[in-house]
């Protein structure tokens, strides 16, 4: 299976084993999420897409995996942002989906990302175009078909921003992250085809992320990952 060493900031991905899988974790985390449309028996997960982002002082794995679940009375896609840390994160308890022994590294602390400051610090710096998309499978291959877009006027944050006082806020669609100054990170959890593959963000976002994900039925669809606002920085 393929995971993730960090190395001076790059993606080197491993062809090792991972117990329990990502996907058994999600099986059991998935089901405690507000915005989780499956059955009561629980998800039958498949992987169907994503992309990674590279951690400029090389110590977190970061990872966006699309899944797709039928256990519920519609066909479902979720986005999961998700950390990997070779030691528990501090205070970040709450947003453990679980640990994992990697055939390579040991064990793995893995956690929702959206309470993960250098996943959020990524994702606002691949948005404002300080950062590039990384193939989910393969090292050091950037990911074209992860399309961000900005429209302000040079970078509203930088890494430091995000960290560590931002606010996380679930709700039925997705998960919300603002920053003290006023900033927020939407990212859109569950995922909705775009028509004409064309992603439209909403009115006032200035910046956003759209990608490809594999429906059940083996077809591609295209819509929102992450929607970028900015509020007062005061």
């Amino acid at each position: 299976m393929a995971s993730r060493k960090e190395n001076l900031g790059m993606a080197v991905i491993h062809r090792t084993t991972l117990k329990p899988t990502k996907l058994e974790l999600l099986t059991a985390w998935l089901p405690t999420r507000p915005w989780y449309r499956g059955g009561a028996a629980g998800p039958t997960l498949a992987k169907a897409g994503g992309f990674r982002l590279d951690d400029p002082q090389g110590e977190v794995g970061i990872e966006f995996m699309v899944v797709t679940e039928t256990s519920g009375p519609q066909q479902a896609a979720y986005l999961l942002p998700l950390t990997y840390r070779g030691a528990p994160l501090d205070g970040a308890e709450h947003a453990l989906v679980g640990t994992m022994e990697h055939g390579v590294l040991g064990r793995r602390w893995a956690y929702d990302g959206c309470h993960d400051p250098v996943l959020v610090a990524r994702l606002t710096a691949l948005i404002e175009g300080r950062a590039q998309a990384q193939d989910q499978n393969t090292s050091d291959v950037p990911d074209r078909e992860v399309v961000a877009s900005f429209t302000g006027d040079g970078p509203l944050s930088s890494d430091s921003d995000w960290d560590p006082d931002f606010t996380v806020t679930d709700d039925q669609e997705g998960t919300a992250l603002t920053a003290p100054h006023g900033t927020t990170l939407r990212l859109q959890r569950v995922l909705r085809p775009a028509p004409d593959d064309r992603p439209l963000p909403p009115q006032g976002a200035i910046g956003h992320v759209t990608g490809p994900w594999q429906l059940p039925d083996g077809t591609r669809a295209r819509g929102l990952f992450a929607v970028l606002l900015t509020g007062s920085r005061g």
